[in-house]
């Protein structure tokens, strides 16, 4: 065990924040939690770049169900798992071990933009260790992701439960090998990943010392936070950056919507927003730009500003612009003036989408919706009922809504947080 006076040293450095962060999609799906801007709408097939030579990769062969003591459940997959040594004071040193938690997606991107860990290493004298989450990138049992979800009784292995038992047999594998049993663990996410550390914390305190939880939204389940809790953010980012912009957004719906209605409305809207195919449906329009916003809010930093760029374009028209020709200026200044604007860059299949699919619609429910003129988009409310038949009628199981809360707690998670800010002997350290 460490002591408590090596212990405290770490602590002050880790902190569990709430932000809700999230990429929008199309219909009743749950947005997807991304860690970094999506690129769906600039080059779905961007791949990472200036990933470290200090990484190297290992392999492990991970237990397919760690619950169950069926004959299945003993069959093994390769788990894929990234070590940086560079830092590390070593095992005689009682050195940290930083675990950063892969999540929704392949863990190559982590690798390229996750500077927290190497950056703070030095510090430390902290290993690094990156862990993909099964069912993504070179970690999916049965060779494919559209494999492993044809099949009813493989894809019930794909749960946050099975994902985290993943990360405490790699933990304690790796400190076992090297020695490292008096190396403090603390375990790193975002987002989702977020979400599946504080997880960590709560179920294998024994494993993990402490958790950095960043932008994991653990209270968007159940009545816990406000449908409208995320667009009322996206929201208030535009309206703080131009209350203009706002306005000629929020007014934009009903605009699309009355061409749309006329006899060749939707011709004209694809001609107007250039996109790359006749719409079909002004919906197919309102989710592209939807998508365009939420993605700008999300990744409002520096030194690009996205929201501050897309109101840039949308203010920058000339006097008498109608709402739907300012609206297209903000797509060109976001996106670049193409020869035409692709709206089904949301309907690529990778397996990262296949992948958040099927985990929405088991247990990761979260109730985002909108009402009327509580946002500046077209209210959206969330429907249980039609979600589970969505959900049920693509995969033969209707989601468990509560689960979540159920399994890792929702009502007090708060009140036990802000318990535990005070001192270290709580469960969860925050």
């Amino acid at each position: 065990m460490v002591s408590l006076r090596k212990a405290m040293k770490f602590l002050p450095f880790f902190f569990l924040f709430f932000t809700v962060i999230f990429v929008s999609a199309i219909g009743s799906n749950i947005p997807r939690l991304g860690t970094f801007q999506q690129t769906i709408l600039r080059d779905p097939k961007a791949s990472p770049q200036n990933v470290s030579n200090d990484f190297q990769t290992f392999y492990y062969s991970q237990t397919l169900d760690h619950f169950n003591y069926r004959p299945q459940s003993y069959k093994t997959f390769q788990q894929r798992y990234v070590i940086s040594f560079k830092y590390w004071g070593g095992a005689n040193s009682s050195s940290p071990i930083f675990a950063y938690f892969g999540a929704e997606a392949p863990l190559d991107l982590d690798l390229a933009g996750i500077g927290f860990l190497t950056e703070n290493a030095p510090q430390f004298k902290a290993l690094i260790v990156y862990i993909e989450h099964r069912y993504y990138g070179q970690s999916i049992p049965f060779g494919s992701m559209t494999n492993a979800l044809k099949k009813k009784g493989l894809r019930g292995y794909f749960n946050s439960a099975q994902a985290i038992a993943d990360y405490a047999e790699v933990l304690l594998y790796l400190k076992k090998k090297l020695s490292a049993e008096s190396s403090p663990v603390i375990v790193i996410g975002a987002s989702y990943g977020g979400m599946l550390a504080s997880w960590f914390r709560l179920k294998y305190p024994h494993v993990a010392l402490g958790a950095l939880a960043s932008s994991a939204p653990i209270l968007y389940f159940d009545d816990i936070t406000p449908q409208n809790g995320y667009f009322s953010i996206v929201t208030k980012d535009f309206e703080e950056a131009s209350k203009s912009c706002y306005e000629t957004i929020k007014q934009s719906w009903s605009a699309i919507d009355k061409v749309a209605a006329q006899s060749n409305g939707l011709s004209l809207l694809s001609k107007r927003f250039k996109t790359c195919r006749q719409l079909e449906r002004s919906s197919e329009l309102k989710s592209y730009l939807e998508t365009l916003y939420t993605n700008a809010a999300q990744y409002n930093q520096p030194p690009t500003y996205p929201v501050t760029v897309v109101c840039g374009g949308i203010d920058g028209a000339s006097n008498g612009t109608d709402i739907l020709r300012r609206i297209f200026m903000g797509v060109v200044a976001d996106l670049g003036n193409r020869s035409c604007y692709d709206i089904d860059v949301l309907n690529y299949p990778p397996e990262t989408i296949l992948g958040w699919s099927w985990q929405t619609c088991s247990e990761i429910v979260m109730p985002i919706g909108r009402g009327h003129n509580d946002t500046m988009f077209p209210a959206a409310p969330f429907d249980l009922n039609s979600f589970a038949k969505e959900c049920e009628e693509k995969y033969g199981v209707p989601p468990r809504p509560h689960w979540i809360t159920t399994y890792y707690g929702g009502h007090g998670t708060r009140e036990h947080i802000q318990q535990c800010s005070r001192g270290v002997y709580c469960q969860w350290i925050s």
